[in-house]
């Protein structure tokens, strides 16, 4: 059974959000907690999303959605997600599709750029120093001539 997580578009980020028809759950039988019960009832839920059709992501995010997605990615570009830690499909259902916004929002963040920097006089004075301070005694740990 596949269902769509609701009506109201997800707000990711103040400029960024997702129609919930790009979301498909899917429930299965959970193992772990939960007794008899996680043998008659499906609480686990498995969350597609489908990354490389999405009208809703821009590429920049696209792209770093897909190297922050790792081994959750399929070949297809689709995030599959699995929650089944809790008793409840209700549950499980929220904690899949936060752990999804996180995901999103994380990769909607743009990477800081990293400005190029120099050593200062001073510390390159002070690798120096050490370097000749090693040498030093490096050097008198040479064997001389036998008297």
């Amino acid at each position: 059974m596949t269902a769509a997580v609701g009506t109201a578009p997800l707000r990711i980020t103040g400029g960024l959000s997702i129609d919930p028809a790009e979301i498909q759950e899917s429930f299965v039988r959970a193992a772990g907690p939960g007794g008899q019960h996680v043998n008659t009832t499906s609480t686990a839920v498995q969350l597609r999303f489908d990354v490389r059709r999405s009208p809703s992501l821009p590429e920049a995010v696209r792209q770093r959605l897909e190297r922050l997605a790792g081994r959750r990615l399929t070949r297809d570009g689709v995030i599959v997600l699995v929650a089944q830690g809790q008793r409840s499909q209700l549950r499980n259902r929220e904690e899949a599709l936060a752990r999804l916004i996180e995901l999103i929002r994380e990769a909607a963040r743009p990477p800081v750029p990293r400005k190029k920097t120099k050593p200062t006089k001073a510390s390159k004075r002070r690798r120096v120093d050490d370097k000749k301070h090693h040498g030093a005694i490096k050097s008198l740990r040479r064997k001389g001539p036998e008297d």
